[in-house]
């Protein structure tokens, strides 16, 4: 199957590993910003496969896990309103909140269902034309720009029950916000691939220029990820950091235009709350005031109990790299897939699932 198989070739693996191993000289520290970056790494064992020159750290690349217990619990209480109908994508469902999670919620009579694109949630609507439907705007710039289409399809069409929680994210401030932090010393950053589908590797440029640190956009197969790992090697013992991409089948320097275009008619940035780092000015997105009537918060007086952070859990601290899963005393043990403690062991992104699934007791 082309670009599956070609990009898991054992001989092509082992050369790009003896040539990065025959390239680093210096220790280095280096972080991907995606899930599905983790998921590959930890899946293959790629940190063990890397010289011991090579430090990889996990950063906060899972849009379920980085949503903070307060928004998680704002969308709790819509799901206990009466006549209103929750869609949202599977994995927000175990995520624990303050006091509760919506899989709890819809056990006690809440109407949440799970869709598989913003057009089920319109569907739902367009059926329920007596009940809120509330679409829960998880995700990086992946997402966003399909929920400003259905946003979109719901002004032309005249849906005026449909609403949107945006608890929607920006990968680049992260960023920045992290570095600034001094928290975590980095030389090279995997930059996320699904996202920069969309922003394209401008917005990116500010990290060499900046900060001095190498970056390289990946994609997610074995192959991907190593030539990402070869190409900042490269840069950093040349001392020349830029951003460059190693994912020319799926990302441009422009970006998808169209997608951004849709997402900036009907999305303007705010600051957003973060879980681990707290409120990043200019990292969220909100509905402009000229699709203010779509905009849950603005429709429903949302009233919720003081957040507050499962005793013990790790999430944070995994999420800005200075931790890992292996790190928490609840791993394996109080938080495991079936009856997780904090989001990280939800979503299939999240380092403490990952971990789980394929590392073992290493990590890999």
């Amino acid at each position: 199957m082309r670009f599956a198989t070609e990009y898991r070739d054992a001989g092509l693996g082992k050369r790009l590993i003896e040539r990065i191993h025959r390239r680093s000289t210096r220790p280095v520290r280096l972080m991907e910003f995606c899930g599905g970056h983790t998921a590959t790494i930890v899946r293959y064992g790629l940190r063990q496969l890397v010289p011991p020159t090579i430090e990889m750290l996990s950063g906060p690349g899972c849009p379920v896990c980085v949503t903070a217990s307060a928004d998680l619990d704002k969308a709790i209480y819509l799901a206990q309103l009466p006549d209103v109908i929750i869609t949202t994508f599977g994995d927000m469902l175990k995520v624990p909140g303050s006091y509760s999670s919506l899989q709890q919620a819809k056990a006690e009579g809440g109407d949440i269902r799970i869709v598989y694109s913003t057009q089920d949630a319109l569907d739902i609507a367009r059926n329920n034309p007596a009940k809120s439907v509330i679409f829960l705007g998880i995700g990086f710039e992946t997402t966003a720009p399909t929920v400003a289409a259905s946003v979109l399809e719901a002004v032309q069409e005249g849906i005026g029950n449909y609403y949107v929680l945006s608890l929607h994210k920006l990968c680049p401030p992260v960023i920045k916000a992290l570095l600034d932090s001094g928290e975590v010393r980095l030389d090279g950053i995997i930059c996320p691939g699904h996202v920069s589908a969309v922003i394209g590797s401008l917005p990116y440029h500010f990290i060499p220029a900046d900060y001095g640190i190498a970056c390289a956009i990946s994609g997610f197969e074995p192959l991907d990820v190593l030539l990402g790992i070869d190409m900042l090697v490269t840069q950093i013992e040349k001392k020349q950091p830029e951003v460059v991409i190693a994912y020319r089948r799926g990302v441009n320097v422009e970006g998808n235009r169209r997608a951004l275009e849709v997402m900036e008619q009907v999305f303007e940035p705010c600051a957003a709350n973060w879980r681990g780092m707290g409120i990043i000015p200019e990292s969220g997105l909100k509905l402009r005031q000229e699709y203010g009537g779509f905009a849950a918060e603005r429709a429903f007086q949302i009233e919720i109990e003081p957040p507050r952070e499962p005793e013990g859990c790790l999430c944070g601290d995994i999420l800005r790299g200075v931790k890992t899963p292996l790190d928490c005393r609840l791993f394996r043990r109080e938080c495991r897939p079936e009856h997780p403690v904090g989001p990280c062991m939800v979503s299939s992104e999240g380092s403490c699932s990952i971990y789980y699934l394929y590392g073992g007791s290493y990590g890999g």
